[in-house]
């Protein structure tokens, strides 16, 4: 069966190429008919296989097709998308709570918490400037805003950016010292003011430091008034990892809605106006990946190929729904299941969504550097450099909220002087580019929990070799 998809899917794609090229011309009939004679060879070897990540890639290339051949029917399908991902963020709250908690309060190990917290901030710091460095070599190297006519594009509406009362307070202090109220601003904000509202607001960054403190706090609670509420966290993971693996049967409904409602609504045609910047996004983020995550995964002699095998699901659920969030759950039972210990991934991960954001600190740089080639805006490398480290640091804990990013790109671009009417005619495809860099932000955060345990001496160098029904449940 696999044999006969190969084939079909291949002939498919060739057909596909001479028609895109015009090599050949085929009829809009023709080329419906193969992509459905595709999509039942698909669904067939779904069957057979009866994998979770191979319907889950079964489904999300259905979702083209429909998107394609049936563009209302897939505008209307987006409330599967939706609701996939409010199920799955229902998750996040209790998991990361028990996992940390348990993770803390459970071996007591203090001093060991701050040595991840250090080492995980060093790693993050490392990996988002390389990130940076790389979209910014990007864009001046292939210059993709140059020469582009945004102003014979369509522009859609910008997401407005939120009016706090910091504009105020900013407003009233001298120029030179809003650096130090913005660095002091975003301390305040990893505090919740409720725990209920930081879950209800899906605020990680919050949830993680209520429950660190928490966690703290019962490891000094004697023994007898300890036992309860660990006994507690560890059930009340285990039940959560559990409920995860149940959401995940409804994932290939949702990842097939979420790419039929982007090819619905997008089309393709908008592809061809702005495919060199989307080229130079998805090149870069491939060269960031290759040239930044793969060598220190081959430097801390990580089993490539598995760790590619254990991160597929998450993954191709991120860039479906393009939301980091929808993968949390599964990409912390993932790389549980890799070798990395509980306590470890709860810490590494979370932190990671708001410090770790290395393909949207990719994506802001070269986005930012575009918009000023479009509007014809010539910039010293000072200046980029002084863009870029502004979106690194105003990019924190947006992973969770799909596009999210443009808001702060938005926002950087109004504070240097930028164009705002560029972003609105890059906005069509934001969220093929939304997807891209979800996807690396993932996969970023999914090494890092390895670099981590590995540096902590306490990764399971046997586990990525066991089979799934070999693997045992791993210990904290």
């Amino acid at each position: 069966m696999g044999l006969i998809t190969l084939v079909s899917v291949t002939i498919a794609a060739i057909i596909a190429i001479c028609y895109e090229f015009s090599w050949v011309n085929f009829s809009p009939s023709f080329l419906m008919a193969v992509r459905w004679i595709v999509a039942t060879v698909l669904i067939a070897n779904a069957l057979v296989r009866k994998n979770l990540t191979t319907w889950i890639l079964t489904c999300m290339i259905l979702g083209i097709f429909v998107g394609l051949d049936f563009p209302n029917i897939a505008i209307s399908l987006q409330p599967l998308s939706k609701g996939f991902i409010k199920l799955v963020k229902t998750i996040v709250g209790p998991i990361l709570f028990a996992t940390l908690v348990y993770g803390i309060a459970g071996h007591s190990d203090l001093k060991q918490v701050g040595r991840m917290a250090w080492k995980s901030m060093l790693y993050f710091f490392c990996a988002t400037t390389c990130a940076i460095f790389i979209g910014l070599g990007a864009i001046n190297l292939t210059k993709a805003g140059v020469g582009v006519d945004v102003a014979h594009m369509p522009h859609e509406e910008l997401p407005k950016t939120q009016i706090s009362n910091d504009a105020d307070i900013l407003a009233s202090l001298p120029e030179h010292v809003h650096p130090v109220y913005k660095f002091t601003a975003f301390f305040r904000d990893l505090f919740p003011e409720n725990i209920v509202k930081a879950v209800y607001d899906n605020q990680v960054l919050q949830i993680v430091v209520f429950s660190v403190l928490f966690g703290i706090g019962l490891a000094m609670v004697d023994e007898k008034k300890r036992k309860p509420l660990v006994d507690f966290t560890e059930s009340l993971s285990e039940t959560m990892f559990k409920f995860t693996n149940l959401i995940m049967y409804f994932a290939p409904v949702g990842v097939g809605a979420a790419m039929a409602f982007t090819v619905g609504h997008l089309g393709v045609d908008i592809l061809k106006n702005l495919f060199m910047l989307l080229a130079t996004l998805y090149l870069a983020l491939i060269g960031f990946m290759c040239f930044v995550l793969l060598p220190v995964a081959l430097y801390l002699k990580i089993p490539v190929l598995r760790f590619i095998n254990a991160i597929k699901e998450p993954v191709s659920i991120a860039f479906a729904t393009t939301s980091s969030d929808a993968a949390l759950p599964k990409a912390m039972s993932a790389m549980e299941k890799f070798g990395v210990p509980r306590k470890i991934v709860s810490f590494v991960i979370p932190t990671g969504y708001s410090f770790n954001l290395d393909g949207t600190s990719l994506y802001l740089s070269l986005a930012a550097i575009f918009v000023a080639q479009a509007a014809g805006i010539h910039l010293t490398f000072g200046e980029q450099l002084m863009i870029a480290f502004t979106l690194m640091i105003t990019s924190k804990g947006v992973a969770a909220v799909p596009r999210a990013s443009l808001i702060i790109l938005i926002a950087t671009a109004d504070q240097f002087g930028l164009p705002t009417f560029v972003i609105a005619a890059i906005l069509g495809i934001d969220e093929l580019m939304d997807m891209a860099r979800t996807s690396v932000n993932v996969i970023g955060n999914c090494l890092a929990t390895v670099v981590v345990a590995k540096w902590e001496g306490e990764f399971d160098e046997e586990a990525p070799y066991r089979d799934d029904h070999e693997q045992p449940e791993l210990e904290s």
